[in-house]
């Protein structure tokens, strides 16, 4: 992602006419704002937080915290004794309080062009309030945990606002993901309820979710977990549109009329969301909670194999998901933002619900694809709704650029303001073509460089403040204080290349592993005692620009999305002819990276094509499509120390044909890697 050395590095300004209306104007206000927000924390964020309804102020040390594993345990906590509700925050605060309750919160775009609907923020607030009121009449109480698997629609908004209304704790799991992945998230967050839909459509393909949930819940069941509830959206819209159809000027997204298309159902446990909701009143008081109180668990993958719950708590997430939004996307009341993640992950955490609505931003859900029915969708999306900000991943505009400047060309954009990318570090042409080509160069490009576990944006430009490099983060937002470390943990100044690591908490840093404080400690703390662990690496330039440079540790980032490693090859040996395999990283043009797997067969058994596709329909089914393998190599054994322990470094050299392979002193078996480059020039035919 890093211009070669000696390489012109070219620097972006943003127009005059954006930086003159921008929150933070210049990189001189930015500066004197970072320097009290990292001198002084306690102060910078104690004046944001007076923005926010509380109904008991902060009491006592507004942030306390302890990174450094020799000195006891890991703690971090930011307005403790504060009682609020973020519910209440995002949406009594603008109906009440803002008195924006005919506002758009939402435009709903389906997945099929005309299929559209428009939320108002009184509209989303009385639904918010009959569901949480439907989950109180079953039960649900504060602490609870409810997961959600829901597509991109406007009751996925609705259930985890409802959730945080009553105080439950919210765990959604991606609607991609397998059953196996979804009851492995349910038994370990112990989870009560499901929220899910029948079912919906990506592209032509038609997804019933239900079914998998069934699987999930069945699973559960056999592992002594077995959930009692599960709620169900009805979502799949009838085939042939009738008169009957509430569409895109439909009074309500929570009464549209779908399709059942042989939903399965299991009248112990499963009820339709809209007989739950009919009868619900549509006044909620809020369930107040302290700070420290946890809002959400989301699940990302661990480096054992096992993914981790990561907390998030009320207070600290709510002001700097707010914050990170005015400021990184220089949010005024007048735009219309749109981020095409989805609601599965962080981004859409963050920056589809809670920022944008504490801002009382209007939004654009989407629940398609990027290039259907065309390539030209997006840019289709961005007209009709006159889009000002945009946020998406480097995967999709590595896609679109496949398909050239036309399609881009065939709409205006002229509403366009400013850019964002989010998930991975974007190389600098793909930068270089969003820029010059979707932006027509008069839009700043904000890179941003955050996690699951930061909770929001830690590493970003200002795009009426900060000048640009393709492929830089840049410099980090408010209260968060970056460090390049050695091996040896030293910090190094100036120039240089090392592990990325925070020294200072910001509000929405990660409380916890949940159930697993062990392993919190572990992860991130244990490493370099005092610093926070981001597990990437990173360099800084003489201008003092961070650039990322990829994961250190057993992970990959595969379509901007963490996979492990460990979770990749447990699926692949638990298919009946797998001894042993190993996994790595390779590049993609589209994807950035993608899985290269070797596999070591038992005794007896033969590699074959046949093998490979039920070796890729394995890791789907355990895992997701997303961690589909693009590459499967047979080994007839993988290179390992004399310890036993395999030498990734190894193979991502003979994944990416490199003969180069450095020190391999190690290595118990030498010819091991010969054997591996001549099987790998089999399977390439060369």
């Amino acid at each position: 992602m890093i211009p070669e050395s000696g390489a012109s590095q070219q620097v972006f300004i943003a127009p005059s006419e954006l930086s003159s209306k921008a929150h933070i104007p210049n990189l001189e206000t930015y500066k004197e704002l970072y320097a009290k927000s990292v001198e002084n924390p306690e102060e910078f964020w104690k004046g944001l937080a007076k923005e926010f309804y509380w109904e008991k102020q902060p009491t006592g040390q507004f942030l306390d915290y302890n990174f450094d594993v020799t000195k006891g345990k890991i703690y971090i906590e930011w307005m403790k004794g504060g009682i609020t509700n973020i519910c209440y925050n995002v949406l009594d605060r603008n109906v009440k309080e803002k008195k924006l309750g005919d506002k758009i919160a939402f435009y709903w775009e389906g997945n099929k062009p005309g299929t559209s609907l428009k939320v108002t923020y009184n509209e989303l607030l009385q639904n918010v309030c009959k569901c949480a009121n439907v989950l109180r009449e079953q039960g649900v109480k504060k602490g609870d945990r409810v997961s959600i698997y829901m597509p991109m629609i406007v009751e996925l908004v609705v259930a985890m606002l409802a959730c945080a209304r009553i105080g439950a704790v919210h765990s959604v799991v991606f609607a991609g993901f397998s059953a196996d992945s979804l009851c492995d998230r349910i038994i370990d967050s112990h989870c009560s309820l499901l929220i899910t839909a029948d079912g919906f459509c990506r592209g032509d393909k038609q997804i019933n979710l239900k079914q998998l949930a069934d699987e999930a819940l069945n699973k559960c069941k056999e592992k002594n977990f077995p959930v009692t509830k599960c709620i169900v959206v009805k979502h799949l819209w009838k085939t042939e549109p009738s008169s009957n159809d509430v569409c895109a000027e439909g009074p309500s997204p929570l009464k549209r009329i779908c399709q059942n298309l042989q939903t399965p159902w299991n009248a112990a446990i499963d009820m339709w969301w809209h007989e739950l909701m009919e009868d619900a009143s549509d006044q909620c008081e809020p369930e107040w909670c302290d700070a420290e109180d946890d809002l959400f668990i989301l699940y990302t993958s661990g480096s054992t194999g096992k993914p981790k719950g990561v907390v998030h708590s009320i207070g600290g997430y709510m002001i700097f998901t707010a914050t990170t939004f005015k400021y990184v996307f220089d949010y005024h009341p007048d735009d219309v933002y749109w981020c095409t993640a989805d609601i599965g992950w962080i981004t859409g955490h963050s920056y589809i619900t809670y920022g944008p609505l504490a801002n009382a931003a209007t939004s654009v859900l989407f629940e398609g694809l990027p290039i259907y029915p065309d390539e030209s969708r997006m840019w289709q999306i961005i007209d009709k709704y006159k889009v000002s900000k945009f946020y998406t991943a480097p995967t999709a505009i590595r896609l679109l650029m496949k398909y050239g400047d036309e399609p881009v060309k065939r709409h205006s954009r002229k509403s366009l303001k400013i850019l964002g990318t989010v998930g991975e570090p974007i190389n600098p042409e793909a930068w270089l073509w969003y820029y010059r080509v979707v932006g027509e160069e008069r839009c700043p490009i904000v890179d941003t460089f955050w996690q699951t576990e930061t909770g929001g944006h830690v590493m970003t430009p200002l795009p009426g403040a900060t000048p640009l490099k393709p492929g830089s983060a840049t410099l980090p937002f408010f209260g968060v204080v970056p460090s390049i470390l050695n091996e040896s943990g030293e910090e190094l100044e100036g120039e240089a290349e090392g592990y990325l690591v925070f020294k200072q908490p910001w509000p929405s840093i990660m409380r916890s592993v949940y159930g697993n404080h062990p392993r919190f400690e572990k992860t991130y703390f244990r490493k370099f005692p005092g610093y926070y662990v981001t597990g990437d690496g990173c360099k800084r330039d003489k201008d003092g620009y961070y650039w990322i440079t990829g994961r250190v540790d057993d992970m990959l980032n595969v379509s901007g999305h963490l996979l492990s490693t460990a979770e990749v090859e447990s699926a692949l040996v638990e298919h009946r002819a797998v001894a042993e395999a190993a996994v790595v990283s390779h590049p993609h043009a589209v994807k950035g990276e993608c899985l290269y797997c070797f596999v070591t067969l038992k005794e007896g058994r033969k590699f074959s094509k046949t093998l490979e596709e039920e070796l890729r329909k394995q890791v789907r089914e355990k895992i997701s499509p997303i961690a589909t393998p693009d590459f499967i190599q047979y080994a007839p054994a993988l290179p390992k120390t004399r310890s036993g322990k395999i030498m990734r470094r190894v193979l991502r050299k003979i994944a990416r044909n490199e003969k180069d392979l450095g020190d391999t002193s190690t290595l118990a078996d030498p010819a091991v890697v010969d054997q591996l480059f001549t099987s790998r020039c089999q399977m390439f035919n060369v």
